[in-house]
Formats: structure tokens, C-alpha cells, sequence
């Protein structure tokens, strides 16, 4: 029968308390698609936001980029059982969007360039839980991870496909 060495401790502690059950942690930033990856140049690139009255809302990117920035640090944690801690990014906070909308939707539906969608309730996504971010690790994001920009919703998890509507 083998045996354990005296000073086998199990998984290193400085996961602990950051590292939900079930999940392993990873250097990498693993790829995952569904499909092929979407090339989209930021001159072809927008955001929108449209209200349930119809009112709509848009932002090229150099209207983006002009907006504050946010730099913010998050853990990753995907569904597909991986985290990464401490990931870097730079985006606009969902609220610097939203500050002028008017809406009573409890609900929004994010829509990506390539048909994606997701329905998330607006509290999920306001009072500083959400981005829009453009960078990751001081750099910009790339397609594979869903740039030019993608929703980071830290809270839920992993970064929520790129996407181009709320409301």
C-alpha cells in the first residue's frame, strides 16, 4: 500500500474561499466557441440599446471609447468547470449606458453580432455589476475572446458572449 507523504496538504490554500466546488483553476484563458469566431473591425462595430417603447439608443466605437473607463479585476468562473483568478479588464460600466434611459423592464435580452442571446434580469446588470469591456490584461480583446468588446458580468461567472443590444 503506498502512503502520503508527511507534508501533503491537499490543493494549494490560496484558492481557498475563491474556488467553488467542482471547479479546477487554470493559467490559461481557455477558448470556448460554438461556432466560427466572428472577425468584426471596430468601424463596423456598435452598440445599441433599445427600450420596450421602441426607443433606441447607439454608440459607435469611438463613441464608446470616449465614454469614462473603468479598469476592474475580476475571478472567472465558467460553466464549463474552469476559473481563472484575477483577470484584468478595462471597459464602460452598463450604467454609464443606461444613466439616460427610461425603462420599467425588469428584464433585458443581450443580443451578440452573430445572433447569440441571453435574457438576465436589469438588476444583474446595474449598480456597478456589469461591462462593456475592450481589454483584457492591457490588451485589446481579442475575437477568440469576444472582442472587439464583450458583457463581464462577474457576479454570474464567465463573461457573457459579446453582444450588441439590451432591452
Amino acid at each position: 500500500m503506498a502512503g502520503l507523504s508527511p507534508g501533503f496538504q491537499g490543493r494549494a490554500h490560496v484558492f481557498e474561499g475563491r474556488l467553488p466546488p467542482g471547479q479546477y483553476p487554470t493559467e490559461t484563458f481557455p477558448v470556448l466557441s460554438a461556432g466560427p469566431t466572428p472577425q468584426l473591425p471596430t468601424d463596423h462595430w456598435s452598440f445599441h440599446v433599445t427600450t420596450e417603447a421602441e426607443q433606441r439608443r447607439t454608440w459607435s466605437w469611438e463613441q464608446m471609447m470616449a465614454l469614462p473607463q473603468q479598469e476592474f479585476t475580476v475571478d472567472i468562473h465558467c460553466v464549463t468547470r474552469w476559473s481563472k483568478f484575477d483577470t484584468a479588464w478595462l471597459g464602460v460600466s452598463l450604467d454609464v449606458f443606461l444613466e439616460e434611459v427610461e425603462t420599467a423592464a425588469d428584464f433585458v435580452v443581450a443580443e451578440s453580432f452573430d445572433g447569440y442571446t441571453t435574457n438576465l434580469p436589469l438588476e444583474y446588470i446595474t449598480d456597478g455589476k456589469a461591462w462593456l469591456a475592450h481589454s483584457y490584461d492591457g490588451y485589446a480583446l481579442s475575437p477568440d475572446h469576444g472582442g472587439p468588446a464583450r458583457l463581464v458580468i462577474p457576479h454570474l461567472g464567465a463573461p457573457v458572449e459579446p453582444f450588441a443590444s439590451v432591452m
